[in-house]
């Protein structure tokens, strides 16, 4: 029976899961394969800090040249994650025409398009899968499945720390630093959680679904980026009365004025499919001219979820190795990004002020609100002591650029405190 022999460059959790997973599902694998699926090299720095036993004709390398120079095998699988190392390695392996398997969301929403180029180029295959979601079968679903859809939209929950903070403080009343420290306990986020509570995780997954779903050469950089470390329990309270749940949300849609890439925080109606994600799962939601609207929903993370992804990826390829069709898909992209301003884009918002309490303050609110064109769909007032009242204000769809403005006039009249939050609100 044919063999194809894979090495994994990386045994961190991701590996691990990668390799257990091989491991568990093995004689189903081949047998759906119809050929023998084995990974026979682990790279890694320091072997011993590894307590495991390898199976008999798996073995840990310390040198890369090993992998790269060794014809016997046709997939290299990166779950290493970082940046400059990695992306050494999978150009090295691409170079070399061996097939790449990476979970590397940084890598690819820095360098994902290059190093698609250059798979082509060698007529080997690129893939991803693990990169964003996790066990989520998205990429594949935009490619495959989706591909003959014109896909005008996506809004997901990509970050399960987030979603996870925001749950408990929504649902349990916690402040951000006690959800926070649930999440650190439960090992859902890092010691140093800014990649995920600053929207940079998020950025960087959006990034790369915008470059499939819309056929562009898109980077981290060009996400609008802001993180939840602002949002506050009363911020979550005025949006319960106002019928919303708040999500950090990678949103990405095209328009004839453009495309526009951002990830923020927003209230959503309780009624939109995406405010049911709670705890530490993701989900898609994508809008296409063929589908119309369909959710992609589980978790975003893990050993097994992420290292399913990974598997799929590698069976994937292995096929194409036995039917030698690898370098067979070729991406395509516009020349054009034509991304649009964040600050041309339309959407409803939550704004809460803190005022004087005394006649005639809603009334000059109103007035500057109405100076720059800023129509008020709804408005709640609490008093909060003799001297203060606090006013939560749901605007029409305007530019973000006017609630830019009307902050600028809101922190020039003597009558407001302070501008507690501005917070967008999806559509239904």
């Amino acid at each position: 029976m044919k063999t194809v022999n894979v090495a994994l460059l990386g045994f961190g959790t991701v590996g691990q899961g990668t390799f257990n997973l091989l491991q568990m599902n093995q004689d189903l694998i081949d047998h759906r394969l119809g050929f023998r699926l084995r990974v026979i090299k682990i790279y890694v720095r320091t072997p011993e800090k590894y307590k495991v036993t390898l199976p008999k004709g798996v073995s840990f390398v310390t040198d890369m040249d090993s992998i790269l120079n060794d014809d016997s095998i046709s997939i290299v699988v990166e779950v290493m994650g970082g940046v400059t190392f990695a992306r050494e390695c999978v150009e090295a392996a691409l170079q070399a025409k061996k097939n790449v398997v990476t979970a590397n969301k940084d890598l690819l929403a820095k360098e994902g398009p290059y190093l698609q180029d250059l798979a082509t180029e060698r007529g080997v295959d690129l893939r991803f899968e693990a990169s964003v979601l996790g066990g989520i079968p998205i990429i594949r679903t935009l490619y495959d499945s989706l591909y003959g859809n014109r896909i005008t939209e996506l809004i997901g929950i990509m970050n399960g720390t987030t979603n996870f903070i925001l749950t408990k403080m929504s649902e349990e009343g916690l402040s951000y630093s006690e959800s926070l420290k649930q999440a650190q306990e439960l090992g859902y986020a890092e010691a140093d959680p800014t990649a995920d509570v600053e929207g940079l995780d998020a950025a960087r997954k959006l990034a790369i679904l915008a470059s499939i779903s819309f056929n562009r050469r898109i980077f981290f950089d060009d996400v609008y980026v802001e993180g939840i470390t602002t949002i506050d329990q009363t911020d979550i309270r005025y949006g319960q009365e106002f019928g919303y749940t708040i999500k950090l949300l990678g949103i990405a849609k095209e328009t004839k004025k453009g495309l526009s890439l951002n990830v923020l925080p927003a209230f959503i109606s309780t009624k939109h499919p995406l405010a049911s994600v709670r705890g530490a799962y993701n989900a898609l939601y994508v809008k296409g001219n063929g589908i119309d609207d369909a959710m992609f929903y589980g978790q975003g993370a893990g050993s097994l979820p992420t290292g399913s992804s990974v598997v799929s990826d590698i069976m994937e390829i292995a096929r194409n190795v036995a039917h030698e069709s690898t370098g067979m898909f070729k991406p395509f992209f516009y020349s054009e990004k034509n991304l649009y301003a964040p600050g041309k884009i339309e959407s409803s918002y939550y704004m809460r002020l803190i005022v004087e309490n005394s006649t005639g303050v809603l009334a000059k609110v109103a007035s500057k609100l109405a100076e720059q064109r800023i129509s008020v769909q709804s408005v709640l007032q609490r008093n909060e002591d003799e001297n203060t009242a606090t006013l939560a204000i749901v605007t029409a769809p305007c530019p973000r650029s006017y609630i830019l403005n009307v902050i600028d006039s809101f922190n020039h009249l003597r009558s407001v405190r302070a501008v507690g939050s501005v917070i967008r609100i999806m559509p239904e």
